[in-house]
């Protein structure tokens, strides 16, 4: 057996061992010592002409030399022999010198001709694995069948339905609203029950784990398809090179200047906003390549639209309520969370006032806005904000929104006799269609009598208010504030005011900035997807001029485009004195 010493690409011989019958372990010493910086390759052969496998590692330590490790395997060339050709394991223990023996000696003790050796690389050292690295780490068959185009647009329609049947079911009801809208022994379709809402989780579409894991495994196939299609397609792009004249002949549009400077060619291409590379008689040119990377940043927009729908989904609080004129309210206690994701904030603490409900009416009397007048109050009682809202102008405070969205009336005042005056609370009456009727009843005589008599008062809104007597007779019409009294059976009655209600939503939603972001990121990215990725090529070739191109898009467009730009390209003229100097001679 030979050790050979291979130290920059070259191999010396450093000693022999004849050892016909290796049958178990076998030392042996030389007077070489191995730096780290060498590598050792065995190259093994026996009398019967069978061939050994050798592999050799390596270690040192301080005072105890080096320990070689090896393994020998048998080839499986002489059938004959397997049995007697197994594989063995070989120590070698090497004392640690003072150093390794030039080549020149090395060569010289014992080399031959027929050595062979065969130049090994060190192992590179052990490096972080980045994020690249883990996706490269993935099956490749996985990452095929997730950047797979068809799975992909499975994958939107199945997140298109769902988002649509999210819609047409009512979200956040109770389990009794749904019993009674989808029963059992009327299903919807033959089989749509109350058990398929409740049971998947339709009753809270967008944080249901169906809409989570379908979205979860689109955004899967699109980092699949970024880092197999886009990624690839972008490292292409950027490669490039000067071509030969046969390969500039040989692209989509090609063309020959007979008589044109290849440094005219490059100033108008520059001028046309391409960039220019120039080397000896080539000229390399190219222009929208933001175009190659525009698909990387769609895919990341709708990664991030995505995400922020997630996040609003699963980590946003939500609550609704009706607060009369007056009164206050705690954010907390009206919000509740919508998700596993969902944090309360310090802002929860803030106590609501409102200071005052009104309204604005059209010509007709219906009401065109109303609007509530909050002030927001810390711990401590102080007031930190105060704002008017109403529809479509929210509040916003400390990632909370406060909208306008209904309204109610809550409380009549009212003056009988010059007493009072009197809060009479207003219920809401069922009628026909969507318009709001609101009632209240102000008992006269006896009010323990079984039989209780009074006046009945009507309201739609804030502007008017109908009072009727006790017989349920139209007793005529006032206005709150007017200040009007009205004598309806030997009463008189003064309405001073209505007291209104706001209808306010509260909510937090810490994925909208999310993704307003990745909308406007997604419009950006369309758009400067639809530049071409432009790439000429020219040589010259004594006073002639070879010019190719191609690009990815607008290939219609595209020879007009390099037509225009070669009309512009002047021709070489050769100067009248080298003319008459030809004319002379000739």
């Amino acid at each position: 057996m030979k050790i050979l010493n291979i130290a920059n690409r070259h191999s010396v011989i450093l000693s022999k061992l004849q050892n016909p019958n290796i049958k178990n372990v076998f030392k042996f010493k030389t007077h070489y010592s191995f730096p780290q910086s060498h590598l050792i390759y065995n190259s093994c052969s026996n009398k019967n002409g069978g061939k050994f496998t050798v592999s050799l590692s390596y270690t040192t330590t301080r005072g105890s030399g080096m320990t070689v490790s090896c393994k020998l395997k048998t080839s499986k060339s002489d059938s004959n022999k397997k049995s007697k050709n197994k594989s063995l394991q070989t120590k070698i223990v090497v004392p640690e010198l003072d150093g390794a023996p030039a080549l020149s000696q090395a060569a010289e003790e014992g080399g031959s001709a027929g050595d062979r050796s065969v130049p090994v690389k060190p192992p590179p050292p052990p490096s972080k694995k980045s994020g690249l690295g883990l996706l490269k780490g993935l099956p490749r068959r996985v990452l095929s069948v997730l950047s797979n185009l068809p799975l992909a647009i499975a994958e939107m329609f199945a997140v298109a339905a769902l988002m649509a049947l999210g819609t047409i079911i009512d979200q956040g009801e109770a389990p009794d609203y749904y019993f009674q809208k989808y029963p059992e022994d009327n299903p919807v379709f033959g089989f749509f029950t109350w058990r398929w809402v409740l049971t998947l989780g339709f009753d809270r579409m967008f944080s249901s784990p169906v809409f989570l894991g379908t979205l979860a495994l689109l955004g899967a196939s699109l980092i699949a398809c970024t880092y197999t299609t886009q990624i690839p397609v972008v490292k292409v792009a950027k490669r490039w090179s000067f071509l030969h004249s046969e390969a500039i002949r040989r692209q989509e549009y090609s063309d020959t200047l007979p008589r044109a400077s290849l440094q005219d060619l490059g100033i108008i291409l520059v001028g046309a906003g391409y960039e220019v590379f120039l080397k000896g008689p080539s000229l390399y040119a190219f222009k929208g390549l933001a175009g190659r990377f525009a698909p990387i940043g769609v895919h990341l927009a709708l990664l991030l639209v995505m995400a922020g729908g997630t996040l609003s989904a699963t980590g946003s609080f939500k609550g609704s309520v009706t607060v009369p004129q007056g009164l206050n309210f705690v954010i907390g206690d009206v919000l509740g969370p919508s998700g596993f994701l969902s944090t309360p904030s310090e802002s929860f603490n803030t106590e609501v006032h409102v200071n005052r409900f009104y309204m604005d009416y059209y010509d007709s009397g219906e009401v065109s806005q109303f609007y509530s007048d909050l002030s927001l109050f810390d711990l401590n009682g102080k007031e930190v904000m105060r704002e008017t809202i109403s529809v479509n102008h929210p509040l916003r405070y400390g990632g909370i929104t406060i909208y306008q969205t209904d309204w109610s009336l809550s409380a009549l005042q009212v003056m009988k006799d010059d007493e009072g005056p009197y809060n009479l609370a207003m219920a809401p009456l069922k009628i026909n269609g969507d318009k709001k009727l609101y009632g209240t009843f102000l008992p006269v005589g006896d009010a323990n009598s079984p039989d209780v008599k009074g006046i009945s008062m009507l309201a739609r809104d804030l502007q008017s208010i109908v009072l009727y007597d006790q017989e349920g007779k139209f007793a005529g019409v006032r206005r709150p504030n007017s200040k009007l009294p009205i004598d309806i059976d030997g009463f008189k009655i003064v309405v001073i005011d209505a007291i209104g209600s706001t209808g306010l939503d509260i909510k937090t939603d810490p994925g909208v900035p999310i993704v307003y972001a990745g909308f406007g990121a997604l419009m950006l990215t369309t758009c400067i997807s639809f530049l071409s990725h432009s790439q000429i090529w020219a040589l010259q070739d004594g006073t002639t001029l070879v010019i190719g191109g191609k690009t990815n898009r607008a290939k219609g467009e595209f020879p007009e485009e390099m037509n225009r730009l070669l009309d512009q390209v002047p021709e070489i003229v050769e100067s009248s004195s080298s003319t008459q100097s030809d004319s002379f001679s000739g």
